[in-house]
């Protein structure tokens, strides 16, 4: 959920016990939890560290264990981002006609990226194969989706990578304004670049009426860049 949509929420509902869990299929559904006391906590909480924990998915429940490595599969320190690996008796790594994906430890890879703060809380930053390499560095586009949320005026947003010759991808964001909204790619640009370092400033801007979604309600980027692929060749 988008931290400002959260917010508000926890706002109106002051009384309701917000709770957010994150696991996979693989996993046996949840590994980690962000309970309606931390909530609160991080909500009313003048420290920013602690505020950033309402971004989390919590701390991992009891018998499961976390690592995040480096694309060489080394383990990375407290706050790094890299691509999340799991080990526990309720993990599995086993597919029907396939053999099993966990290495030689029984760790297992997520695909997704993340990052743990230095007293376990857990951030999922994207998946690994969303991940937008831009002049040999890589982005996650769900650090620019969290800034574009917050931007007056957008409605939904989703960012891909697009092929490009100078700079092997381009980043794109797709937003969609709301009612009456007078939104501009060049004030987009300058929202991000007042947030984030420069090479996470969109190179296209492209305003759409709706992003696909799955019946799940999840984003579904490969439709999102079908359709933007056929604006092109328009």
């Amino acid at each position: 959920m988008p931290r400002p949509v959260l917010e508000r929420a926890l706002e109106a509902f002051p009384g309701a016990g917000f709770v957010n869990a994150y696991g996979l299929t693989e996993t046996s559904s949840t590994i980690a939890v962000l309970g309606p006391e931390e909530h609160r906590t991080a909500m009313t909480s003048t420290d920013p560290v602690m505020r950033d924990r309402l971004g989390s998915v919590g701390r991992l429940v009891p018998g499961v264990q976390a690592q995040v490595r480096d694309e060489h599969g080394r383990s990375l320190p407290d706050g790094a981002i890299g691509e999340l690996w799991l080990r526990g008796r309720q993990i599995s790594g086993e597919y029907l006609g396939r053999r099993s994906v966990l290495d030689t430890e029984g760790w297992f890879p997520t695909r997704d990226r993340a990052r743990v703060d230095a007293d376990g809380y857990l951030f999922i930053e994207g998946r690994m194969d969303d991940t937008i390499i831009r002049g040999g560095e890589n982005i996650a586009p769900a650090e620019i989706e969290e800034v574009l949320v917050r931007l007056d005026g957008v409605a939904d947003v989703a960012v891909v990578g697009r092929p490009d010759d100078e700079w092997g991808e381009r980043i794109v964001a797709a937003i969609v304004p709301r009612p009456g909204a007078a939104l501009c790619a060049d004030e987009v640009r300058e929202f991000v670049r007042a947030h984030l370092r420069s090479s996470r400033t969109p190179d296209d801007v492209v305003l759409l009426s709706e992003l696909p979604y799955g019946p799940t309600g999840k984003l579904v980027r490969r439709d999102l860049i079908s359709q933007l692929e056929e604006a092109e060749r328009v």
